[in-house]
């Protein structure tokens, strides 16, 4: 029998680690907030306070920045629970902010419950304030009480005490103070614009509520009360003179409507203006998707559908002219305001929705309210229309600069290349797929107008210490260079990009290890040789879902097909499934073992169509040049060998290995 090593016998049954509590907030925590300053850890308990004014029971938001470095939040809703946990027999308001995936949120499969559209869906929000905060001091006021608890580091340093209220009985509410810890921020400052932009946009959403602030080290205060709610914001910020009146609206399902939860559903105004900036803000159960996302998606198309109709039946369009959803939007500014019953974000810090099915939730209402207001308004409409057809003009106009070359022989162009139809370089995007029955699945489900297809065979050249002139002795490489139209250059100087033939080159592999190792490869060759395609911001890396879960009809919700990027976004979805109320063996959950497993409407929906894909942008970055060199010649050099073993001794315990 081998002898068994020192080192072996040090990874034994203790050296695994369970982290309890708070510990995972605080082991890694941008994996639960954003890390640049304490804002967002601000921004849970001030969105707990305005999902008890969405549900109804509160009229009024404190926010106070106070002098000592703490922040205080207080609302005068119904107040957290004080009450001892049936199942884990302690304070159910030491629960909510030391646990997490704990609180009322997740009590609203089919639209009952204490809160049913919050922005809270994880139930780590405020656990994940306390976790981050030297100090969190809680305060209740309910039933008679008032109820006080504090915390230090995530641990409970003031056990609940209760006394009789000073207040009357129907005088209920909840106040947070917390004083974030600057250790896990890279600024301990928290961004004052931004907290006044947060704080006077949950007035605008919140029509009657009253948001105050207060700077104490200044000593100044500002309050928000818009009883004119979106329209009477949107006027007040937009510049220069709108082409029609504003177009302000919201719809609302119901009892009978299919597919959707009652409740669920939109509010917005839209104001076109022919010149100067544009505004442009959209929020989902108050909270503000600052990347936008599917319900931005529903907005666009539900305008584009219903102008295309009212153009149609007017005859107000102009030959030769194609109007393009953007031509609708491009000028138009907008304040989006969703209710969806179970959002789903991108990320903890929700600022882009992904819900695939809100994009028809919000385009459903839009597209009829949209078209009766045109009828109603038809002058109004056809000033719009000219509008339109203006921008589209313009646009055509500028493609026009930029035409792709168009070669006199087809054999110019790799013959595995599916070309697209436009010849809008802005517009255009190129795919390179890994493998042929990827590819043959991103050709079914692409859209042939603007997206072309570029499959590859197996992993390509490591080019990293190939001289320009020899790249092309790979002819993965070469194919790539020509569809793309660039020839290789170098960072510095000024290569010649007229020929560039699409504005977008997505890498688009499996999500496993091997597409990740040509992900490298790809993008290896762009750093190295086309530079300037990725500073100017030409290369993107495509996500597709490694994951698909069938979720069956449950009370009010249809049958539904959700898609998951890793396995960290599968179990945060079982876990809110769970809190609906699914239990996991209803569930089917199917693991794609690349992409030519998915069908073309599966990989279209989830990778290749703009609104609902997820689809990452390629850039320098602030690190030097100097320290990007080193880093690649570790990985990617001949000569690297001893460095990555090195490298890999000392950080291989880190992965996550996918076996």
């Amino acid at each position: 029998m081998a002898k068994t090593s020192a080192k072996n016998e040090e990874y034994g049954v203790s050296s695994i680690r369970v982290l309890k509590g708070l510990e995972p907030v605080k082991q890694r925590p941008g994996m639960y907030t954003l890390t640049d300053n304490p804002l967002h850890i601000i921004q849970e308990v001030i969105d707990n306070a305005t999902d008890e004014v969405l549900a109804g029971f509160g009229t009024r938001v404190e926010v106070t920045l106070q002098a000592d470095g703490g922040i205080t939040v207080e609302d005068n809703g119904r107040g957290i629970p004080t009450g001892i946990h049936p199942e884990e027999k302690v304070p159910v308001i030491e629960l909510v902010f030391s646990r997490l995936h704990a609180g009322g949120k997740f009590s609203k499969s089919d639209g009952s419950g204490p809160y049913s559209f919050a922005g809270g869906l994880h139930g780590v929000g405020v656990a994940v304030t306390n976790a981050l905060s030297t100090r969190l001091d809680v305060t209740v006021w309910r039933d008679g009480e008032q109820s006080s608890m504090g915390f230090a580091d995530g641990e409970v340093v003031s056990a609940l005490e209760k006394k009789r209220s000073p207040r009357l009985k129907s005088q209920t509410g909840t106040r947070v103070t917390a004083y974030p810890d600057p250790k896990y921020f890279d600024s301990a400052k928290i961004p004052e614009d931004a907290l006044v932009r947060l704080l006077r946009s949950k007035a605008v959403l919140l029509p009657g509520c009253e948001v105050i602030y207060r700077n104490e080290k200044k000593g100044t205060e500002e309050t928000w009360k818009y009883e004119g709610g979106l329209g009477e914001y949107l006027e007040s910020e937009i510049v220069g003179e709108a082409v029609i009146p504003a177009f302000e609206a919201k719809g609302f399902a119901t009892e009978e409507t299919e597919g959707f939860a009652p409740g669920e559903g939109a509010s917005w105004v839209v104001i076109w203006t022919s010149e100067g900036p544009l505004k442009r803000e959209s929020y989902v159960n108050l909270i503000p998707t600052v990347s936008g996302g599917t319900h931005e998606a529903g907005l666009k198309d539900g305008l584009y559908q219903a102008m295309m109709a009212f153009m149609q039946a007017y005859g107000l369009q102009t030959k030769n002219v194609k109007i393009l959803s953007e031509d609708v939007f491009s000028r138009a500014s907008f304040v989006l305001s969703t209710k969806a019953l179970d959002p789903q974000f991108q990320g903890q810090t929700k600022e882009k929705l992904t819900s695939r099915e809100t994009m028809k939730l919000v385009s459903g209402f839009v597209r009829p309210q949209f078209e009766f207001w045109l009828n109603d308004h038809i002058e109004e409409g056809k000033k719009l229309a000219e509008l339109i057809v203006f921008q589209a003009q313009a646009r055509q106009r500028q493609a026009t600069k930029y035409r792709k070359k168009k070669s006199s022989t087809v054999a110019v162009l790799p013959g595995k290349l599916t070309d697209c139809e436009s010849d809008d370089i802005a517009r255009n995007e190129l795919f390179i797929v890994e493998g042929d029955s990827a590819g043959g699945s991103a050709k079914a489900g692409r859209n042939k107008e603007f997206q072309a297809i570029l499959p590859l065979r197996g992993k390509i050249l490591n080019t990293w210490e190939v001289d320009a002139d020899k790249i092309f002795s790979s002819d993965t490489v070469h194919d790539i260079a020509v569809a793309i139209g660039v020839d290789p250059h170098h960072k510095e100087g000024d290569p010649d990009l007229k020929g560039l033939r699409y504005g977008k080159i997505c890498i688009l592999s499996d999500a496993d290890v091997d597409g990740s190792h040509i992900q490298v490869l790809l993008l290896t060759l762009f750093y190295r040789h086309f530079p300037k395609l990725i500073e100017l911001g030409h290369v993107y890396v495509a996500m597709p879902p490694l994951y698909r879960v069938d979720v069956p009809k449950f009370k009010r919700r249809p049958e539904r097909k959700l898609y998951c990027l890793d396995d960290r976004e599968l179990q945060r979805t079982l876990a809110q499934l769970g809190k609906e109320g699914i239990p996991e063996e209803k569930l089917s959950i199917s693991r794609f073992k690349g992409l030519g497993e998915m069908a073309a409407k599966q990989l279209a929906e989830t990778t290749l169509h703009p609104d609902t894909r997820r689809l990452l942008p390629v850039g320098i970055g602030g690190i030097t040049q100097e320290v990007t060199q080193e880093i690649m010649n570790l990985l990617m050099a001949t000569k690297g060998a001893d460095g990555r073993r090195m490298w890999m001794e000392e950080y291989g315990d880190r992965v996550e290995a996918d076996v």
